[in-house]
């Protein structure tokens, strides 16, 4: 392991957001419902779905949607840029599989990486009920239990809760481990390598927000429970380098759990970003007119970045409005970030020609240089060309 699973863990931290009270919640599910349509369902979410929200938490416009519970895919579709989303079936069976794999003969190859050589030692309660609310109930009952109990114990896919929006969202994670010292370990199992202690950075990063996720739920049950910790690092579980051997890394994420729950703050109070929306405003896939959708989709401010393309189905139709409008997002959050108030792709080839821009502003300066050494190296090369 590349670390200690002692590091990073600790109580939730206290909060004073106000508790939403019957009726605000109230309100705010017939608000979402005239956004989505009142005869459509919401469309549920899932960790994978509130991971890739705090990938990007400045954007208003999937904030919108997802607390709204629009089905963005059939939107997407609607206005002409559908998104190939979702694993691939070869992907899906193979990560199956290799989870079979690490849970087999009672977990033993994961309990192994927990330094547990003998799993008969380990409890590993049956968390079947009926319903997600019976599930739900019998996770909470088997954590508390397994705390009291201050030995090891492994829940297979518990189910987990958190609420979204005014809404529960049921979450279920690989597997929790709880330690004799009480403590709440998130599994995730992925199916991507781990070459020389070493995975995909972008694959490794996408996996702990949604770990981060489930941090967050079993914090609502570990505030209820004496003697109880939720650990801030989780264990990655992925196959050794090019084998199907299981090997292991801790990932701390504390980092994503707060950008994560910052986010989640702003769903629960989505009626702050839908007042600024006009009257009649409708995402009825089933109802509105393209034009219409069209129009209602603009009125909600977004943060495109090229990594939407993989973490949301507007990906494609948002970075198609970015390209038009030649704004800079479409080259990167980082490349944004450097060049301040130059909005546009037009306005850095200005700044960098000398033809707009304040000599003075760092970024204008930055671009003017950078130009004129590739101007510089274009000279010396044609020189050396004609000798």
């Amino acid at each position: 392991m590349s670390a200690s699973l002692d590091a990073g863990g600790s109580r939730p931290p206290q909060t004073t957001d106000p508790v939403p009270t019957p009726a605000s919640r109230r309100r705010t599910r017939e608000r979402l419902a005239e956004l989505r349509g009142p005869a459509v369902p919401p469309r549920p979410l899932d960790a994978r779905a509130l991971a890739a929200l705090a990938a990007n938490p400045g954007c208003r416009r999937r904030a919108l949607l997802d607390g709204a519970g629009v089905d963005k895919g059939a939107l997407a579709a609607r206005l002409g840029s559908p998104a190939p989303f979702g694993q691939s079936q070869f992907a899906i069976v193979r990560g199956n599989s290799f989870e079979a794999k690490v849970k087999a003969d009672g977990g033993r190859e994961l309990l192994r990486l927990f330094g547990v050589e003998d799993p008969g030692t380990v409890s590993v309660p049956d968390l079947s009920a009926s319903g997600p609310e019976g599930r739900t109930a019998r996770t909470a009952l088997a954590l508390r239990e397994a705390t009291a109990a201050g030995g090891w114990t492994l829940l297979d896919h518990p189910l987990l809760t958190l609420e979204v929006a005014g809404s529960p969202v049921h979450l279920e994670p690989d597997a929790v481990v709880v330690d004799p010292a009480g403590r709440w370990t998130v599994v995730e199992i992925k199916s991507f390598p781990m070459v020389d202690g070493a995975a995909d950075a972008a694959k490794v990063g996408a996996a702990a927000r949604q770990a981060a996720v489930y941090v967050l739920a079993l914090e609502r049950v570990a505030a209820l429970t004496d003697g109880a910790e939720v650990g801030h690092a989780v264990l990655l579980v992925c196959p050794k380098d090019f084998s199907n051997l299981p090997t292991a890394s801790v990932v701390d994420v504390r980092k994503q759990r707060a950008v994560t729950r910052r986010q989640l703050e702003r769903l629960t109070r989505i009626e702050e970003i839908a007042e600024a929306l006009p009257e009649g405003l409708s995402f009825d896939v089933r109802e509105c007119s393209a034009e219409r959708l069209e129009a209602a989709v603009e009125a909600v401010p977004h943060a495109y970045a090229p990594e939407c393309l993989a973490a949301c189905e507007m990906g494609f139709h948002c970075r198609s409005r970015a390209r038009e409008a030649d704004a800079v997002q479409t080259l990167g959050r980082a490349v944004r970030g450097e060049l301040g108030g130059l909005t546009t792709v037009g306005a850095v080839l200005g700044a960098a020609r000398g033809e707009h821009g304040d000599p003075q502003d760092p970024a204008v300066a930055a671009l003017r240089r950078a130009r004129a050494l590739r101007q510089e190296a274009l000279d010396e090369a044609g020189a050396a060309a004609c000798h």
